[in-house]
């Protein structure tokens, strides 16, 4: 498997551009798959930069329903015309931080014919799922870090339920991609005990203290190699690096071979 960072929020490359936001291209086996979108068609112009053509995706998947991961979904769309883009049902909410600033998706892109729309799990190919965890058992609350949810007029803490991680599973290993790990990256660590997990954390807003050690503490128990990358945070991935055996960071045009 190879996957490329499209889009992140840090660059070292002069002929690649970053901004607040992801996008992976996964090469399976079998598939192209497009894990995210960016927030403008930013990751379109990496992607050609480094010869990778988005016609020929055959997936693409929509982690969750925040602009700075679907904001480049009219590009896309715009750039393939027969791949199936899934879509967890609730991705199209509105979606805020605090009650004023809005962070969801365009909703005129709802009803287009490429969105599939996603719940539970979900089988995209052979080896490869979708899965909310919309049930899944919760031992770590981190908090909504003030994003919210506009139901009936009244806005209410975020439970991201829009959120969906993708598993593909490959040679005996299971590669599990999460877009910002909402839910709990400590959590969906536990719920799949993957072999690699790629995608951001959440952790930019979090103090570099015990609290911060003790996440990166709990999570080098597991197994796993980590390749984290925007929102992360850069100085909290520095903080963890320290207490992480197997935490690596990701930057536009990085590749990983798995």
């Amino acid at each position: 498997m190879k996957i490329t960072t499209l889009l992140e929020n840090t660059t070292k490359r002069p002929d690649l551009s970053a901004e607040h936001g992801l996008s992976l291209y996964i090469e399976t086996a079998t598939h192209k798959i497009l894990f995210d979108m960016g927030q403008t068609d930013l990751f379109s112009h990496n992607a050609a930069a480094l010869g990778i053509d988005l016609a020929t995706v055959d997936i693409a998947v929509l982690s969750h329903g925040h602009y700075d991961h679907g904001g480049g979904l009219a590009r896309f769309l715009t750039l393939n015309q027969t791949a199936p883009i899934y879509v967890n049902r609730h991705a199209f909410e509105p979606h805020y931080h605090g009650v004023e600033k809005y962070i969801g998706l365009d909703t005129a892109l709802a009803k287009h014919s490429q969105l599939i729309f996603t719940e539970g799990t979900t089988i995209l190919a052979d080896g490869i799922t979708l899965h909310s965890c919309e049930q899944a058992q919760k031992h770590h609350d981190l908090g909504a870090f003030d994003l919210t949810l506009l139901q009936d007029g009244v806005f209410c803490p975020e439970d991201f339920r829009h959120e969906q991680y993708l598993l593909v599973e490959e040679e005996h290993r299971k590669i599990l991609f999460s877009g910002c790990s909402h839910r709990g990256v400590l959590d969906i660590v536990d719920w799949f005990w993957p072999d690699v997990l790629i995608g951001g954390f959440h952790f930019s807003k979090l103090p570099l203290d015990d609290t911060l050690k003790g996440y990166a503490e709990y999570l080098d128990h597991f197994p796993t190699q980590y390749y984290t990358c925007h929102c992360t945070g850069t100085q909290q991935f520095s903080f963890m690096k320290k207490y992480m055996k197997n935490l690596h960071g990701l930057s536009c045009g990085d590749v990983i071979h798995i």
